[in-house]
């Protein structure tokens, strides 16, 4: 006999947990097939994050199961808002990750960057490549969207190119009389950007605008408008001539920005306001956002960390992720992040790391090293620093990890130098004869118990399932099967031996709280 829990949060927002046993033993003993059934709507797609769908704990911590839409942007790219993931994850064993090699996207750059879109995974330097799964190599690909960089919004595209905007190919913004449009970002119905106009000179303190300026704008648009209205857009004149950004991020229904020279700028309320002011002498920069649980994590230069945005303050976070031994402890970039297998990952330079933190145990893992060169000193603060010391002053040959991309039922990674530069074998002979080919590399690592894929959008409710089975994890909208991965023998036996599973929550989770109009799930048990 079915139980019906209805919990009512908010006027527009309603929960309810339909359960097969009044004890909530999701898990059989055989395994058996449990399906998590959530039907959300999401509201009109304003670039807003849509957060967790559910999360479920086992009485005992040693599993928790959880699905919801990642909220990340990794320089350069933005997650796909519209991929959903759903991941079981053993607080102990059953989560040995596996680490692939896969062809580079490019035979003569130092470089590649990754990202993903409505389901298919693409590779950006030296011409669009997509990734073809049957093949197992790259294709060339047409530009998404026809320009730059695009998102999808609702149904239709939204593209960025140079100093333009585009919806479904029409042009909503051009470009402006003096200086550029750099770094759109469209959240939470404002399309945001940088308007720089430097006039060729080095960065300095605003003067006036015949001088040259950096300005920051919110301007409010959706695509029912034909153009965006720069008459209606929120704008903040920025202490420093030539500032831009590396990433953009959101928290709710804040945009935030951390500028190239060190300013942290917050959209709340529909102002403007500066939370750190930039330095034209001393490094902070971030690279990265990400939405986890109630707060925005953002990684950061020259410490290598993930600060901490709670909405209020930025923080610190020491030790997130450690120094390993026997490197320097300055200079480091925390570059990347992502949400994996319901963990935190986090790709650092100079010495091509990848960290990961368990939030069950909170505790950080080094999970790899993506180079195998040149061997680890603290002697030095960058890879190949003596080899380079009369080539630039800039240090040429550290090493990026430029994409953590999760798709389908894998993590992808890649790597670059400084740049994506073209290989010249004459110029640099400490990395010949292939070690300048680990620069620039994809690999697929691979954990038990993670599988992404990108939703259809729907104005109004859709269901999604996520099913745990003998024969793997599943994920149908509206009764269609999006995607599927197997189940590995060691987590499969974890999953029956897990017992109860009391502590459910809707709508909140690590991607954060769900953000639409209304959330309804229930459990079901075979």
């Amino acid at each position: 006999m079915w139980k019906r829990l209805l919990l009512q949060l908010t006027p527009c927002m309603v929960f309810s947990l339909v359960l097969a046993t009044t004890d909530l033993r999701l898990i059989a003993a055989d395994l058996g097939s449990t399906k998590f059934i959530v039907t959300t709507d999401r509201g009109h797609d304003r670039g807003q994050c849509f957060g967790s769908l559910f999360e479920v704990t086992s009485d005992d911590g040693e599993i928790v199961i959880g699905a919801g839409f990642q909220n990340t942007y990794n320089t350069r790219f933005r997650a796909d808002r519209h991929a959903i993931q759903f991941f079981v994850r053993p607080k102990t064993g059953a989560s040995k990750m596996v680490v692939e090699e896969l062809p580079r996207p490019s035979n003569n750059l130092t470089g590649a960057y990754l990202f993903q879109r409505d389901g298919q995974l693409y590779s950006t330097f030296g011409g669009l490549k997509i990734w073809n799964p049957d093949k197992q190599e790259w294709d060339k690909s047409p530009a998404v969207g026809g320009t730059d960089e695009s998102m999808r919004l609702g149904t239709g595209t939204l593209t960025f190119g140079d100093s333009r905007v585009l919806w479904n190919g029409q042009t909503v913004l051009g470009p402006p009389e003096r200086g550029s449009y750099q770094l759109f970002f469209y959240a939470n119905g404002y399309l945001c950007f940088y308007h720089v106009n430097r006039n060729d000179q080095p960065y300095r303190f605003y003067k006036n605008d015949e001088d040259g300026f950096s300005r920051l704008y919110a301007c409010p648009w959706t695509p029912a408008e034909e153009k965006v209205d720069l008459a209606k857009a929120i704008t903040l004149r920025l202490p420093v001539v030539g500032e831009t950004t590396f990433a953009w991020g959101q928290l709710k229904d804040q945009i935030v920005t951390g500028s190239n020279i060190g300013g942290f700028y917050v959209l709340k309320s529909g102002v403007w306001e500066m939370l750190l002011d930039p330095s034209l002498e001393t490094s902070y920069q971030l690279y990265s956002t990400l939405g986890f649980y109630d707060r925005l994590l953002m990684g950061q230069y020259p410490t290598g960390r993930v600060f901490v945005y709670n909405g209020k303050t930025i923080a610190d976070q020491p030790g997130w992720p450690p120094v390993p031994a026997g490197v320097s402890g300055s200079a480091r970039e925390a570059q990347t992040t992502t949400i994996y297998g319901g963990n935190l990952f986090v790709g650092v330079w100079p010495w091509g790391e990848v960290w990961s933190y368990h939030p069950d145990h909170q505790r950080w893992s080094f999970v790899r090293r993506m180079f195998t060169h040149p061997q680890l000193s603290n002697k030095i603060t960058h890879p190949y620093d003596l080899e380079n010391r009369d080539d630039s002053p800039v240090n040429r040959w550290g090493q990026r990890v430029t994409s953590l991309v999760p798709h389908g039922a894998d993590l992808f990674i890649s790597t670059s130098a400084k740049a994506p530069y073209t290989w010249n074998p004459e110029t640099h002979p400490f990395l010949l004869p292939d070690k300048w080919k680990s620069y620039g590399k994809v690999y697929r690592a691979t954990i038990p118990g993670h599988l992404s894929t990108t939703t259809r959008w729907t104005n109004g409710p859709t269901t999604l399932e996520f099913t745990i089975a003998q024969s793997g994890l599943t994920i149908r909208q509206d009764g269609v099967v999006l995607a599927t991965s197997p189940l590995s023998a060691p987590l499969a036996k974890k999953l029956s031996e897990a017992g109860v599973f009391r502590k459910i929550r809707w709508g909140d989770g690590i991607y954060g709280p769900h953000s639409g109009p209304s959330l309804t799930g229930r459990i079901e048990t075979r």
